[in-house]
């Protein structure tokens, strides 16, 4: 749903006002419509979240002069969390821009003015001139085009972590189609010292790396790479200011500070969600619905790891269960809430999330969709980290850290030693309304979940 631009009615006189304190004569035809006052209203910059102080407009979707009716989408503002098109509940002309695409404007500040007749255009137009001097308007187009000048370019939108992510190391490893032939032992000495076996090249038969080639490229002097290959992309060594988002962000990290947190580990056995998964994954199920859903039937037998606390006073137990998952995207991150994720099947879960995902990157989320969770997953299992700890975010009890799932060597429990895929798992909370035994029960029971998924599937 599109916001709605904050108008403001300014009453100025007609023209026929004008010329009576002027002295004219004015017609008796004309005496009635003297006391008609032209309406100048000024759009205003709108709050489309609880947390935007601020907006950034993207683009004029209507240009000055240009007729609207109730309803028609004038402006793209950014907030702190996605861009959303903003409409007019009035009828009227888009008189006067005074805040141009690119520029950001504090929440309730002007941004442009509405003329009521398009005989009240100039008038609204002169009235814009003075908002010239204001704190919210922009600058004269020389002094902004010499200011642009003086700045460093904005950096581009930072790759994704994907594209950048190191070839697979369990072999035979691949690339391009091809295979690495090699050696055994020549795979795990190039696992132990670092060494990327596509950068190889082998002395046995048929081309088959060795230890030697292994050991050989170890020794080999590294050549200096140039300073543009690493990140071509970044202004080195200027100073970039943070964007709306990556603003937010940087409020809410701050804020957590205030909350004290403590934090609970615990190592679960995934070959069963795995089979599972590799089981339904062609149905569109995606692992993040599957921890999701596993997440929320735990949470429904322990309601006060789901609860909240925002005055220090009391907490809140949630009436619904929302699992909020991070996704990093183009700069910043943001949370899409899957809301009574409890309540709802995989398969209906697992769409909802492509369809919050693919809404994320392109920014276009509604409040409502990153901003009800209830209990946060931060899952970096997919980029192989083991095990890492995550910031509680404002307003919410707890916030679970998932790690990648790796072969894991352990003991039977008939004396005996086999592997196993296990993911570890880190929960910061907030302590004052969360004890260590509450999350110690939660991941128990999160656990026998996971370990025997059956019940995710119905």
């Amino acid at each position: 749903m599109a916001g709605l631009l904050h108008l403001q009615s300014t009453l100025l006189p007609s023209a026929s006002a004008l010329r009576r304190r002027a002295g004219a004569p004015v017609p008796s035809s004309s005496r009635r419509r003297c006391r008609v006052e032209a309406k100048i209203r000024e759009i205003f910059m709108p709050a489309l979240s609880s947390t935007m102080t601020e907006g950034k407009i993207v683009s004029w979707t209507a240009a000055e002069g240009d007729r609207l009716a109730k309803g028609d989408p004038v402006v793209v503002v950014e907030s702190d969390k996605a861009d959303m098109d903003v409409e007019t509940f009035h009828d009227g002309f888009l008189a006067a821009v005074l805040v141009p695409a690119g520029e950001s404007a504090p929440v309730g500040s002007a941004i442009a003015l509405l003329a009521e007749s398009e005989e009240e255009i100039p008038v609204a137009q002169s009235q814009a001139a003075s908002f010239s001097s204001s704190s919210s308007s922009p600058p004269p187009p020389q002094e902004t085009a010499a200011e642009e000048a003086s700045l460093p370019p904005p950096p581009p939108p930072s790759p994704a972590p994907v594209a950048v992510s190191a070839p697979a190391r369990p072999s035979p490893a691949t690339q391009g189609g091809g295979r690495v032939v090699a050696s055994p032992y020549a795979k795990k000495l190039a696992k132990d010292l670092g060494v990327d076996l596509f950068s190889v090249t082998g002395s046995g038969p048929g081309g088959r790396i060795v230890a030697k080639d292994v050991e050989a490229a170890v020794a080999a002097p590294k050549k200096a790479a140039p300073v543009t290959a690493t990140r071509p992309d970044v202004p080195l060594g200027s100073t970039v200011p943070f964007t709306t988002m990556q603003g937010a962000v940087s409020k809410n990290m701050v804020e957590s500070l205030a909350v004290p947190t403590f934090r609970v580990g615990y190592t679960i056995t995934t070959d069963a969600l795995d089979l599972l998964y590799k089981k339904i994954k062609s149905k569109g199920v995606t692992m993040s619905a599957l921890l999701a859903k596993a997440t929320a039937m735990a949470l429904v037998q322990h309601p006060v790891v789901n609860s909240s606390c925002r005055d220090g006073k009391s907490f809140t137990y949630s009436s619904s269960i929302n699992i909020a998952v991070a996704v990093a995207i183009d700069g910043g991150l943001i949370t899409p809430v899957l809301q009574d994720a409890d309540k709802l099947d995989i398969y209906s879960l697992s769409r909802k999330w492509k369809e919050l995902v693919n809404k994320a990157r392109a920014k276009q989320l509604q409040p409502h969709e990153y901003n009800s969770g209830t209990f946060t997953l931060s899952n970096l299992g997919m980029f192989g980290v083991d095990r890492f700890d995550a910031i509680l975010p404002p307003g919410t009890g707890a916030i679970m850290a998932v790690g990648a799932s790796e072969p894991t060597v352990v003991g039977t429990k008939d004396g005996r030693i086999g592997i196993k895929n296990q993911m570890q798992v880190n929960v910061t909370a907030d302590h004052r309304i969360i004890y260590g035994a509450d999350l110690a029960a939660f991941l128990q029971t999160l656990a026998k979940i996971i370990e025997d998924p059956k019940d995710l599937t119905f």
